[in-house]
């Protein structure tokens, strides 16, 4: 077993007593100290320590509030997770109630084999600590990640599991609003393995009829009416529907380099069944798809009748066959890239020795056939067939479709606009070729973090990073605070280099969506929607 003297309670004890993390090495910024007085958060249960009763061991997961440990019950010895919420980072009342909310729907809720049980919660002077079932098998993204997508019969399994848990809230009064893959575990890591809904923190009790007009969730998977304020359970449809898509593809189905973009998408609601692999999956799967993605929630499909749908009612006739491969997940992750690490891979490309990037040079010379710097999409297509690209003809659209992303977004390909449309420059050739052969290494890594460490006090600060972004010729304070929102894991407004590491090592945006992703800014973006006409708030 790891450490049992780190526990849960001992972290929280550290996080009051710390107001710069000087602790663990971090800054002191002279935060003022958090009031003495203790906020009791579960009124009807009683304070202990969580390590009278079990055996804290080492961390299993961290999330923008808790931190998930693995412990053992002193009397059972059962392996347990206890997700533990420090105090200091419930600011508001909202918070608070969050909390308190997903206690009680957790209870609520009636057991069931697709949901993680909640065994008891308890709460001392720093945190609260919620003692679950463990869930040993990793998240449903994970192994999305893994296989780039699945085949229509896992899928379909999967997607069975997560409707029959919508319709099992549904029944007892409960929204959940903010259903995503990084909300399902699997109880372990058999390919077999049961898949459990694990996160209610966002959920909501409801009355039939009853419209709710707070924006939540995260930003992919947010029905339109969400963002028109004005939605009920049928929320959660749309939400499975867009996990659904993404099982079978591997990237969600709207999507955009900002929220608003992605807003944008979302109301507009145009799903691409013309990608790879949707020409090889089945009518009946694109039917449930579209009936999930329905704009209208009052023609929406209900749980019940997703269940009773053919292509779940046959699902074990459905296509067993791989549908892709591990470089089209790379180019995927690529072509939805944040802003950010596009930069930071620039960077690195930069820094590399002559010898390390003389072929990918070599490479990108000999598509240029007319030398003038860039590449075009067709020199790149002709270029990758005659030099004998492992590429597929669908790898290179998706690469295709990467270059025009980058046109989208002019600081990052400063010759885009200038050379034509749907170009790429040798640096920005040099980062896809970093990104697919996954050459970021911690050596390149530590010097990236350099460039942006102006100060070399060991962080990224907000000032460093708006200026280093700037240095690409655009006012970038807004694209620095979701740079921050996304990657300032501890949300203590610096970016170590432990999380500059983790956001260069994982895949980006649309799969790291905060699971409290901030309802100010989410209200500042229905606003943007309202005066562009994008929507008409209210409005159904």
């Amino acid at each position: 077993m790891g450490n049992c003297c780190r526990s849960p309670a001992a972290v929280a004890r550290e996080d009051v007593k710390s107001s710069g993390h000087g602790g663990d090495g971090r800054k002191d910024r002279s935060a003022p100290a958090p009031p003495k007085k203790t906020v009791t958060v579960l009124p009807d249960v009683s304070k202990e320590n969580i390590e009278d009763r079990y055996l804290v061991d080492r961390e299993l997961g961290r999330g923008e509030f808790g931190v998930t440990y693995l412990c053992i019950d002193k009397g059972s010895r059962e392996l347990l997770a206890c997700k533990s919420i420090s105090k200091r980072k419930l600011r508001t009342a909202v918070d608070v109630d969050d909390v308190r909310r997903e206690v009680a729907i957790m209870k609520h809720l009636p057991r069931n084999s697709s949901i993680v049980t909640l065994k008891e919660a308890c709460e001392d002077d720093n945190a609260v600590h919620l003692v679950m079932e463990l869930c040993e098998g990793g998240e449903l993204f994970d192994r999305i990640v893994a296989r780039g997508h699945y085949t229509e019969r896992a899928a379909a399994a999967v997607t069975r599991t997560i409707v029959e848990v919508v319709q099992l809230c549904h029944k007892h009064g409960v929204i959940h609003r903010d259903l995503k893959p990084e909300n399902f575990l699997f109880a372990n890591k058999k390919e077999n393995s049961p898949l459990k809904a694990i996160d209610f923190g966002l959920s909501i009790f409801f009355k039939p009829g009853e419209k709710f007009s707070e924006i939540v969730g995260s930003p992919y998977y947010m029905a339109p009416e969400v963002l028109k304020r004005n939605y009920g359970p049928e929320i959660d449809i749309w939400s499975a529907g867009v996990i659904l898509y993404i099982l079978l593809c591997g990237v969600p189905p709207f999507w955009a380099e900002s929220e608003q973009g992605v807003a944008q998408a979302i109301i507009r609601g145009i799903i691409d069944f013309k990608r790879e692999p949707w020409p090889n999956i089945s009518e009946s799967a694109k039917s449930l798809v579209r009936q999930m993605l329905e704009p209208d929630p009052k023609l929406r499909l209900t749980a019940k009748q997703v269940l009773e749908h053919s292509w779940l009612q046959n699902a074990k006739k459905a296509p067993n066959v791989p549908l892709g491969d591990v470089v089209k997940s790379r180019l995927k992750q690529f072509s939805m890239m944040n802003r950010f690490k596009r930069k930071a891979l620039r960077v690195i490309a930069d820094f590399l020795s002559v010898e390390e990037v003389e072929d990918i040079k070599d490479t990108f010379r000999k598509i240029d056939t007319d030398d003038d710097g860039i590449v075009s999409i067709e020199e790149l297509k002709s270029g990758l067939r005659k030099f004998g690209s492992q590429l597929g003809e669908s790898e290179v659209q998706m690469l295709i479709e990467a270059i025009l992303n980058l046109e989208q977004t002019r600081m990052f390909a400063t010759q885009v606009d200038t050379h034509g449309k749907g170009t790429l420059d040798c640096g920005e050739f040099i980062a896809v070729s970093l990104h697919l052969h996954r050459m970021a290494n911690d050596e390149h890594l530590h010097k990236a973090f350099s460039y942006f460490d102006k100060d070399g006090n060991g962080y990224i600060e907000p000032d460093e990073l708006r200026g280093a972004l700037m240095e690409d010729g655009e006012d970038c304070t807004d694209v620095a605070n979701d740079i921050f929102q996304e990657v300032d894991t501890d949300k203590d407004g610096l970016i170590s280099y432990d999380e500059f590491a983790a956001m260069m090592k994982t895949g980006t945006d649309w799969r790291k969506a905060s699971r409290h992703y901030s309802r100010g800014r989410f209200n500042s973006l229905s606003v943007k929607l309202m005066k562009d006409g994008s929507v008409n708030l209210g409005s159904e």
